[in-house]
């Protein structure tokens, strides 16, 4: 059977992060929210009614505007992470997920610099990636099959899409009704292979999304 978490970054949003959550509901699906701090500030409300309804709210940086494994600059990374973090505050979840930016959805040394794996694992979070991007944000009418092919093309999928307003999320409703009918089971456990690190512990090698940057 196929496994499908849902996952969702770059929120929240005060028309679209709603209209997740109440398609969420009526489906009894539970996810994670990877927000961005400087979203949060303003709209803590939206990630106060996530919480409520039983969703995770993970940090996704604070501007999202470089991936920390491109930046050079010194605090940077920290400040990302840890000012998010300050944001979420007590609706954090106690295993402290932390989602980089990708930069497209590519796995690769963007995602993180020595400086974020420090914080990382001296901050006691977990790093949650992914093994599915349909591309929702550049695809926002085109999305659901390419999602329902990745996701069916592997047991364990852990696939991410955006609370943005891009019209994408117009078609979740539809997404999870085929995925369903296809014979998917819906969890918001994470695939352990999306999972390197683990409450600061490092599970998985990280070499191949660490850069060098100094």
């Amino acid at each position: 059977m196929t496994q499908i978490t849902l996952s969702f970054d770059n929120g929240p949003d005060p028309d679209v992060t709603p209209q997740v959550l109440d398609v969420l509901r009526r489906h009894d699906i539970r996810t994670t929210f990877f927000v961005l701090g400087d979203k949060l500030r303003e709209r803590r409300y939206l990630c106060e009614r996530a919480h409520g309804e039983g969703h995770a709210i993970g940090n996704h940086t604070y501007n999202h505007l470089v991936p920390l494994g491109m930046s050079a600059a010194a605090g940077m990374a920290t400040f990302e992470i840890v000012r998010t973090q300050e944001l979420i505050g007590t609706l954090a979840h106690e295993r402290r997920f932390f989602r980089p930016f990708g930069g497209g959805g590519l796995l690769d040394d963007r995602l993180l610099n020595p400086e974020a794996l420090d914080v990382l694992v001296q901050g006691g979070f977990t790093c949650v990636l992914w093994n599915a991007i349909p591309e929702d944000w550049v695809r926002p009418q085109e999305w659901v099959d390419r999602a329902l092919q990745q996701c069916f093309s592997q047991a364990e999928t852990l696939i991410v899409l955006h609370d943005i307003a891009t019209g994408a999320m117009n078609q979740l409703d539809r997404f999870l009704n085929l995925a369903k009918d296809r014979g998917a089971r819906f969890t918001q456990d994470f695939p352990e292979s999306c999972v390197p690190i683990e409450r600061g512990r490092i599970l998985r090698p990280v070499d191949r999304y660490l850069s060098r940057a100094a």
